[in-house]
């Protein structure tokens, strides 16, 4: 009797937080434990999109990942499926929520805005803070079923088309995954209270994940660093940040001028490649070319937008090159980067050593790119601001199979 009692106590929680859509999804009376988006790279404009169901229907929207976003933009003018959405006023608690709206609170008949912006295009205009249907896919790893997890009134913004230049064909906005109380992850986790406040990210050249509460993977592999943010004034930026204290290039340090703090090393999906401040950039350069030469390889003309690249013949197979290490925290933790992620095959057997010059003074002094990223499990804890990573020799043994179900 005990466990007839809890099993309709949970169906009754089941029915007042959460509805599952769409015939072509499960019906299974479930909480969900963890939430999946796929992802796909742009091959165009080497984006990751990910798809969201969004408005009356739940019709499913294209998405840019933005993991610094602080929160997610759509284009509702051409986007029928978000007719339904309705705007947030001005000095509301729901305005408050999203950090430093335009207008602040100063009459409460107007409409709550925020400034969305294409980090792609560098363009930002004033957009109305909205709320609608969101949902996406989440995963019973005892049931290997899939339904849809809702908010009924998640918050957003809405752009114009205008806003639209530069990004992937298809796209109608940004996916925000940055640190704030209206980003896409932490409106989930305020929503099902039971997902930790942590998400997931795979990237990759054909499919990838972002996995939202649960985890998919062993943790005892990963290893940790902490995250960092930046202050604009009175308030953190959205950007996720790693201190990085020094490069090695097959294991010897390169040689920097700047010494003592370590590099703010923010991390990007946006930008596709590594690129360093130049200073940075021509000394390990300088140092990469070193060690390519102890190991035979042979220089080829450049291909823009690399500036060193390499025959086949000296490469051979791309996991036999120089290793970068970017030194974390102590010596003892580093993110490793092999072959398969610092060389980028650019045809007609030449491989490129993919960091780009990032110029004289750039915003960031290292900024880390999706290439760098991929086939690598990244897991940002918010709850901790810890970053988690692994190795590609541990995703390999891995195998990574959930991730990979799950993105089919």
């Amino acid at each position: 009797m005990a466990s007839s009692s809890s099993s309709s106590l949970q169906f009754l929680l089941f029915l007042t937080l959460l509805s599952l859509t769409s015939s072509s999804f499960s019906q299974n009376p479930i909480l969900p434990k963890a939430a999946i988006l796929p992802l796909k790279k742009d091959p165009t404009t080497l984006q990751y999109i990910a798809t969201v169901f969004m408005g009356g229907t739940l019709a499913a929207v294209e998405l840019v990942v933005d993991i610094n976003g602080g929160f997610v933009w759509v284009d509702c003018e051409s986007n029928p499926t978000l007719r339904s959405h309705e705007p947030i006023k001005s000095c509301s608690l729901k305005c408050s929520m999203a950090k430093n709206p335009v207008n602040g609170c100063h009459s409460a008949s107007k409409n709550c805005l925020l400034h969305p912006e294409n980090t792609v295009s560098r363009m930002s205009v004033s957009g109305d803070l909205n709320e609608d249907r969101v949902a996406m896919e989440f995963w019973e790893r005892n049931i290997g079923s899939r339904s849809l997890a809702k908010i009924e009134n998640f918050l957003f913004s809405c752009a114009p088309n205008l806003l639209m230049k530069g990004l992937a064909s298809g796209a109608k906005g940004m996916l925000g995954l940055g640190n704030s109380r209206i980003s896409f992850p932490s409106q989930f986790s305020t929503e099902f209270g039971f997902f930790r406040r942590k998400f997931s990210l795979r990237l990759s050249s054909s499919k990838g994940s972002i996995f939202f509460g649960g985890s998919p993977y062993d943790e005892s592999s990963m290893v940790y660093t902490p995250l960092t943010f930046l202050k604009n004034g009175f308030f953190l930026q959205d950007g996720y940040y790693i201190n990085v204290g020094s490069i090695k290039v097959s294991g010897k340090k390169v040689s920097l001028q700047r010494k003592g703090l370590p590099f703010k090393t923010k991390l990007s999906t946006l930008v596709p490649y590594t690129t360093m401040q130049s200073g940075v950039y021509r000394a390990f350069v300088e140092a990469y070319l070193d060690a390519a030469s102890a190991m035979n390889m042979t220089r080829v003309s450049a291909v823009a937008p690399f500036e060193v690249c390499f025959g086949s013949k000296g490469v051979g197979n791309i996991p036999d090159v120089p290793i970068v290490d970017l030194v974390l925290q102590s010596e003892m933790v580093r993110w490793r980067i092999h072959g398969r992620n610092s060389m980028v095959d650019v045809g007609d057997g030449v491989f490129c050593l993919g960091f780009l010059d990032g110029g004289l003074s750039p915003r960031d002094a290292i900024v880390l790119g999706g290439y760098q990223m991929e086939d690598y499990l990244l897991e940002f804890n918010l709850g901790n601001s810890m970053l988690g990573f692994s190795s590609l020799a541990t995703v390999e043994k891995n195998s990574l199979s959930d991730f990979e179900a799950l993105s089919g």
